[in-house]
């Protein structure tokens, strides 16, 4: 069998996992959220405190869609972190899920001009480093393509062919002020990052490994 070579074009974020204590806890709330068909789950019990280093950010239509998916998300057990408001981006709110990860439902629009529905335009997986530059171009380094950078501050780079996950670097300090939360933590990020390429491991610790195929269809 011929190996495959990865070109810059193929290399992206394809699948995110989040490691849980309660595996069947996490799958009914992430499947009363709505986002189950987006995210993985795995079992684990590793070490973690404090602000985990990465927030996944639900971009979405209008406000009365934010304020869907918000309202499911505490129903089914998240902690506000920051109730759903307007500010001069848009309108969003942040939610913390009962495994720990930190969710941020938005909308650039300030006003709806239709009704409420559950459906999600993008996922952005939004990880925070210290240093955006050196991030950046290890990743570019591994094969990935840059679609937007604003110097050392921000950095997005250029989805799969899926296009339902995004994957974006900001500074830990910027990130865990936007959320309202403390910028300390230790131990894992408790999320693994699957690629199109290789494993890896990249400079603030988030674990890369290679994204298992999709189940092919039944016929």
């Amino acid at each position: 069998m011929a190996t495959k070579t990865f070109t810059a074009s193929d290399i992206s974020l394809a699948s995110v996992t989040l490691e849980v204590a309660d595996l069947e806890a996490a799958r009914r709330f992430y499947s009363s959220f709505g986002v189950d068909t987006y995210i993985r789950l795995r079992a684990s019990e590793t070490h973690t405190t404090g602000f985990r280093g990465f927030t996944l950010a639900l971009t979405v239509s209008r406000p009365a869609t934010v304020d869907g998916f918000f309202g499911a998300a505490v129903e089914a057990g998240a902690t506000v972190l920051k109730p759903a408001a307007r500010s001069m981006w848009g309108y969003s709110g942040v939610v913390q899920a009962p495994d720990g990860t930190i969710w941020k439902i938005a909308t650039s629009e300030k006003k709806d001009t239709g009704p409420a529905t559950r459906e999600i335009d993008a996922i952005v997986l939004l990880i925070g480093v210290e240093d955006v530059k050196a991030t950046k171009e290890l990743y570019v380094g591994q094969g990935m393509t840059v679609a937007k950078s604003f110097g050392g501050k921000y950095a997005e780079f250029a989805a799969g062919q899926s296009g339902a996950l995004t994957l974006a670097l900001y500074k830990r300090r910027a990130l865990a002020k936007d959320l309202g939360v403390p910028v300390d933590g230790t131990g894992s990020h408790r999320v693994v990052l699957g690629s199109t390429g290789g494993a890896f491991t990249d400079l603030d610790g988030f674990a890369w490994e290679a994204a298992a195929p999709p189940a092919p269809a039944q016929p």
